[in-house]
């Protein structure tokens, strides 16, 4: 056979792979996201155009399958079944409403991420909590701070403790210097909130320190720093002592 003849032939089996390629997604579509196993039809996944999941599932879909042949996500599958209920039915989850917020800005369902930030339990963190913290300088930086001075005086210790000032107006802010000072604790370590033009107030702040350090798996503790009273200069109720607690 000349070269000419054999370059004529047929390829079938690149016409299989291209009509493979080609073949139309079943309209029920088997997924693991995770290890979590779901059913849904090909319709959910598109329907709202512009999220991740229907860009996925635009076409040939953009995902690899697992060894029985399902879609694979590779992400943690625990709140998605609360995703499909929304996509099949607007059904909302009534708990875990942050974990399935993450999942909605994940996968970018626009109409689930505003109706879940419109529940009292998104509204009162976003709209309270947070936009009181966003006014209070350097909050998120200090809970770091905080966090890193613990960790570096756990060794062989049960508890470390650490001084913070929180000064709640402009006014406070003036007292600083001389409250500082006045303190005989190291001076180096203390770390300080403040002021914020907010309303809530110092136990306020204080109630968010205890949550956001919680919230990442610590157990903490809040107690004012008694100072001794001197009657040769004034006394500052500035200072707590926030106690981490590691057995």
């Amino acid at each position: 056979m000349n070269p000419e003849d054999e370059m004529s032939l047929p390829d079938y089996k690149s016409a299989d792979k291209q009509s493979a390629a080609a073949a139309p997604l079943s309209p029920v579509v088997q997924l693991n996201v995770g290890g979590h196993l779901f059913s849904t039809s090909l319709s959910t996944l598109r329907k709202h155009p512009d999220s991740r999941l229907a860009e996925l599932f635009s076409g040939q879909p953009k995902l690899r399958p697992d060894a029985q042949g399902r879609y694979f996500i590779d992400r943690d599958g625990s709140h998605f079944r609360a995703v499909l209920g929304f996509l099949r039915s607007e059904q909302l989850p009534t708990e875990n409403i942050q974990e399935v917020h993450r999942e909605a800005v994940y996968y970018n369902i626009k109409p689930l991420i505003k109706r879940l930030e419109e529940t009292p339990q998104l509204f009162g963190e976003l709209v309270g909590r947070q936009q009181f913290l966003s006014r209070v300088p350097h909050y998120k930086e200090n809970i770091e701070v905080l966090i890193r001075i613990a960790r570096a005086e756990a060794i062989a210790a049960r508890h470390s403790t650490i001084m913070i000032c929180v000064l709640r107006t402009e006014e406070d802010l003036g007292f600083y210097d001389n409250a500082i000072n006045s303190l005989e604790a190291d001076k180096e370590s203390v770390v300080t909130f403040g002021p914020w033009k907010a309303v809530p107030s110092v136990k306020d702040l204080l109630d968010c320190v205890k949550m956001d350090i919680e919230s990442q798996g610590y157990k903490v503790s809040i107690q004012p720093h008694v100072m001794e009273k001197n009657f040769l200069s004034r006394s500052y109720d500035f200072f707590y002592k926030l106690t981490f607690t590691w057995w």
